[in-house]
C-alpha cells in the first residue's frame, strides 16, 4: 500500500503491490482480404513486412512493424460473418518523432484517404484515417514538453 511519503530523493515509492507495467503493445487485427491489407498497410502507411504466415500455400497471416510497433494481420476465416462491423468504437494510436505532416502526405501520394488532416490537438500534432476494415489508425507525434 502507498503511504504517500517521500524517500530522501524526494520520490514517492512505487505503490505496492506494483502496478501493471506494459513494455510495448502489439495489435493483432482480422481482416476480410488478407492481401488487400497488406498492401495498404505495406504499400500506403510504410509499415514493413516481418514474416508471412501461410498454411497449405494459402496466406493466413502477416506480421508488420513500423518502429517499435508491430501489428499483425490474420485472414478471417469467416465463422463470424465477413461482413460483421470491425474497429467501431476502437483505435490505435501510433506516436512517431517523425514529421506527422510529411506522413499525412505520403500516406494521401499513395492513394490513402485520411478521416482528418493533421491538426494541433493536447499538445500533438495528430491526423486519422481507417484501414481497408475500417480499423482506425490515429497517427500523431511525440508531445512538446
Amino acid at each position: 500500500m502507498n503511504t504517500g511519503a517521500e524517500n530522501s530523493a524526494g520520490e514517492k515509492p512505487r505503490a505496492q503491490p506494483e502496478s501493471f507495467r506494459g513494455r510495448e503493445l502489439s495489435a493483432s487485427l482480422t481482416v476480410k482480404d488478407i492481401r488487400n491489407s497488406l498492401a495498404w498497410y505495406r504499400d500506403v502507411v510504410g509499415f514493413t513486412v516481418r514474416q508471412e504466415f501461410e498454411r497449405g500455400g494459402v496466406l493466413r497471416a502477416v506480421s508488420l512493424k513500423a518502429g517499435s510497433v508491430a501489428i499483425l494481420l490474420t485472414q478471417d476465416d469467416g465463422a463470424k460473418g465477413l461482413d460483421r462491423v470491425k474497429g467501431d468504437g476502437f483505435s490505435l494510436q501510433i506516436t512517431t518523432a517523425q514529421n506527422v505532416d510529411e506522413i499525412a502526405n505520403r500516406i494521401k501520394q499513395r492513394g490513402g484517404v485520411l478521416e482528418s488532416d493533421p491538426a494541433d490537438a493536447f499538445g500533438a500534432r495528430v491526423f486519422r484515417m481507417k484501414d481497408p476494415d475500417g480499423f482506425r489508425l490515429v497517427i500523431s507525434s511525440e508531445r512538446s514538453s
